[in-house]
């Protein structure tokens, strides 16, 4: 019993050693890199990789390079291909690394720009080869490799024919679990822990069964569960395999505009490739929260199409989405999985069409908020309703809104960032604005028709609510900068022609943060105040006789809507399946809000003329309590 643990005590000196050694010269991780001189049309990639700790050899002349070696636990790939299919028809010198990485017996090949896995990443193997370091010198010669190097140490300048590494078996479980204590980087910036695998026999009467990862000082980790329909039915007993990975940069090889999960999970079963299960495998991973408006989906490598490159598809998967912070996988196959996440809010469907719509709405609202103010200040003078300086605080402000959101699109193309960078804040403001003056509309129904015998506040004071107030948000953020500037949007249809306009900066975290904090949730309160408001208004009025007559109700419903900005509520229920119709629906609705507006005060003195008496009063909110309510107002 003391032998063994003096034996793990010295093995775990000797990989602590390892772990805190800064020479080239014994490196857990090798990243072996060099310059390929080479001078041929056609080139080529030698692999033969096999289990073992022999050492490993990377040679190169005018038309191939080779990797050959025993360093691998479980990998064994040998395989002659040519590079045409990458694009490589250069002439002279191409960059190469080479990345082996022993804790996940991951073997990567990175050619110019292309990265191609030579060994995919598994769990690891009670023994592990470690500690590469170089052999004996080749000869140089006219093509091979250049300026060879391990990490930043530089081996030799000269073109030699090959490098040769020869390494050395550790214990690769004690490795791991140092690994985990310490939190040990590889040499792509790899986080360990290592992956952890589980197995379990499949028997007869297997009813499914669930893993899920074990990892140490981590919040988050997947959970798998198996369906019974997984075993084969031709065996009487078969084993599962399902590995853990974490913080693996390998699998984000290749992604820039798209971002995966830190969690990767492999499942497998022993000698058998398994597709279009009658029931899905399911697969729940918790995770950070991700926003509403950023898309995700579950994804797995298809390692049949191209073995050698990381390949993500969402074919054979379901994504179901529950909540922010956990997203379930079902996928019918077995393979590696995770979930990409779209860093950029997901492209528009029908962006055409709503742009149209957006611009003859906003041309349409912006006539007609000039209409109303116009109405109003021609009828000030005769009407005692003091509810108009807050109904011309709502025209301008939707006035305003709509003309600079009509030209946003025209300003981003022509002035670019810098123009955007004011345009994006006043448009902020203007929209800000529109919206304060909704909330005090919803706040001065609430109060005529509720607090009969107070006087209400006097109009500077809304119209430092509605025109001063918003300035503060937008001046804070355009003092913190990277906020405000060009924003793009890509439509569904062809998302390499993006539509430009002047807003926030929607890629930006701190932008999207910053959204969130004024804009959505002003907007919240708006609707939700504005809800209970309708409710409360229609509670007091429905049993008047007034409200026998169709077209009376629905003007004043439908023009208090539109003054308190509930139709903007249907900003959160983008959801699918309904995501289209709400967007489309929504777009008509608060575009033309300043039209709906000029036709509700337009309309309510109409009826008023008509019936030559006051049914709905003069031609505001106010009217509510003034003749609906048949209650005198005190000036």
């Amino acid at each position: 019993m003391k032998g063994r643990v003096t034996h793990y005590q010295a093995t775990a000196v000797f990989i602590i050693t390892i772990l805190a050694a800064g020479s080239s010269e014994h490196d857990l991780f090798l990243k072996f890199c060099g310059n390929w001189r080479h001078d041929s049309d056609s080139l080529s990639l030698n692999i033969s990789v096999s289990q073992g700790c022999g050492g490993i050899r990377v040679s190169a002349n005018e038309s191939s390079l080779s990797v050959r070696g025993s360093i691998t636990a479980s990998c064994n790939r040998t395989e002659v291909m040519s590079l045409d299919r990458y694009g490589f028809h250069l002439v002279g010198d191409t960059d190469f690394c080479l990345t082996w990485e022993p804790l996940l017996d991951q073997l990567m090949l990175k050619v110019g720009e292309t990265n191609l896995v030579l060994c995919p990443p598994s769990s690891p193997a009670q023994n592990c080869c470690t500690d590469l370091s170089p052999g004996p010198n080749e000869p140089e010669a006219s093509y091979g490799i250049t300026r060879g190097r391990i990490q930043t140490d530089h081996l030799k300048d000269q073109t030699v024919t090959g490098y040769n590494f020869k390494g050395e078996f550790t214990n690769c479980k004690v490795l791991c679990d140092l690994a985990n204590q310490a939190y040990v980087k590889g040499s792509q910036n790899t986080e360990h822990p290592c992956a952890q695998r589980s197995e379990k026999e499949m028997k007869e009467g297997f009813s499914g069964d669930k893993f899920s990862s074990s990892w140490k000082k981590q919040k988050t980790s997947p959970t798998v569960y198996i369906p019974p329909v997984l075993k084969p039915a031709m065996k009487t007993t078969s084993k599962v395999s399902v590995t853990f990975f974490k913080n693996n940069s390998l699998f984000q090889v290749g992604y820039k505009e798209v971002k995966l999960l830190p969690d990767v999970v492999e499942i497998s079963v022993e000698n058998e490739i398994i597709t279009n299960l009658p029931e899905p495998i399911k697969i729940v991973f918790d995770h950070d929260g991700i926003p509403w408006n950023i898309r995700r989906r579950c994804v797995s490598w298809d390692t049949q199409r191209d073995p050698l490159k990381v390949n993500w598809l969402g074919d054979g998967c379901k994504t179901k989405k529950k909540g922010s912070r956990l997203t379930e996988c079902q996928c019918d196959h077995l393979t590696y999985f995770t979930v990409l996440v779209q860093l950029e809010p997901k492209p528009v469907r029908h962006l055409l069409a709503l742009t149209a719509i957006t611009y003859v709405g906003c041309a349409m609202s912006f006539l007609s908020c000039i209409a109303v103010i116009v109405f109003f200040c021609r009828n000030r003078r005769r009407s005692k309703e003091q509810s108009i300086s807050i109904h011309l605080g709502l025209a301008l402000s939707l006035a305003l809104l709509s003309l600079v959101f009509f030209f946003t699109g025209v300003l981003a193309n022509v002035g670019g960032e810098s123009v955007c960078t004011w345009v994006g804040a006043m448009l902020h403001y203007a929209l800000l604005s529109s919206l304060t003056w909704m909330g005090i509309e919803v706040f001065n129904t609430f109060w005529l028709v509720y607090m009969v015998f107070r006087p209400p506040p006097r109009p500077y004071v809304w119209y430092l609510m509605g025109f001063v107030l918003p300035v503060v948000p937008v001046a804070v953020l355009a003092g913190v900068g990277d906020i405000y500037g060009m924003a793009e949007i890509e439509p569904a249809e062809n998302v390499s022609d993006p539509y430009y306009m002047c807003w926030m900066k929607v890629n930006e975290q701190n932008a999207i943060l910053a959204h969130c904090l004024t804009t959505l949730t002003l907007l919240a309160i708006l609707v939700s105040s504005g809800v209970v408001i309708l409710f409360l208004v229609f509670r007091e009025i429905r049993t008047r006789d007034e409200w026998k007559q169709n077209r009376v109700a629905f003007f004043s419903i439908w023009g208090l809507s539109c003054l308190f900005g509930t139709t903007w509520g249907l900003t959160f229920l983008d959801f699918d399946p309904l995501s289209d119709f709400i967007l489309l629906l929504s777009c008509f609705l608060n575009s033309f809000q300043g039209f709906f507006l000029m036709l509700r005060f337009y309309m309510l003195d109409w009826v008023r003329k008509q019936a030559n008496r006051s049914v709905l009063g003069s031609t505001s909110s106010g009217s509510v309590k003034q003749h609906m309510l048949q209650t005198s107002e005190k000036s």
